[in-house]
């Protein structure tokens, strides 16, 4: 689990949980996480600090309780922007039939994102693209000889995907100006 402050349960900075039910793994984690080390300063193999701040857990504690509160917020906004937006040309979210999603965001789809991107600043609604570049086509994994055109659903995605702004204080009418902007980018 990612507890970057961005996240639905965001800490104050850096920090993240690992949950497992194999005792093997989760004694090589551990060890990975303490530089390598299974005995304090005693090194069995290459590792890394991942061991998260006691501040970040504090914070965690106080927002944990309203987590439940949270997502039914965002659940509701999501639910509205389907409404609202329902007409328009965007490829809206989905759930999934068998799940329940607690929209980290919410993420429309149109081949002319850039310009919907472009409209949405030019009319103080924040917006912002996620993973604007495949995996496949960043630096560190050209030692594996992908190249563009590989995966062209992961390009095609990269090239269209916008998150619109969902957080749990939204209110009505901010949805409704955001569908609003939305849709007067269609008008044109």
């Amino acid at each position: 689990f990612s507890f970057y402050p961005g996240k639905n349960l965001g800490a104050c900075g850096e920090g993240g949980a690992l949950v497992t039910n194999n005792s093997e793994f989760a004694k090589r984690a551990k060890s990975l996480r303490e530089h390598g080390s299974s005995v304090r300063y005693y090194h069995d193999e290459i590792g890394f600090n991942y061991r998260m701040e006691g501040i970040q857990g504090a914070v965690l504690g106080v927002k944990l309780p309203h987590l439940k509160k949270w997502t039914r917020e965002r659940q509701r906004v999501a639910r509205r922007y389907a409404e609202l937006l329902a007409d328009t040309p965007l490829q809206l979210p989905r759930e999934a039939g068998f799940a329940e999603s607690v929209w980290h965001l919410y993420v429309v789809r149109h081949p002319r994102r850039d310009e919907l991107k472009a409209h949405l600043d030019a009319n103080g609604v924040g917006c912002a693209l996620h993973y604007p570049l495949p995996l496949h086509l960043q630096k560190c994994y050209a030692s594996l000889g992908h190249k563009p055109g590989d995966f062209p659903v992961a390009e095609k995605a990269a090239r269209e995907c916008l998150s619109l702004p969902i957080y749990p204080e939204l209110t009505d009418t901010q949805i409704q100006r955001v569908a609003e902007v939305v849709r007067g980018f269609f008008s044109k």
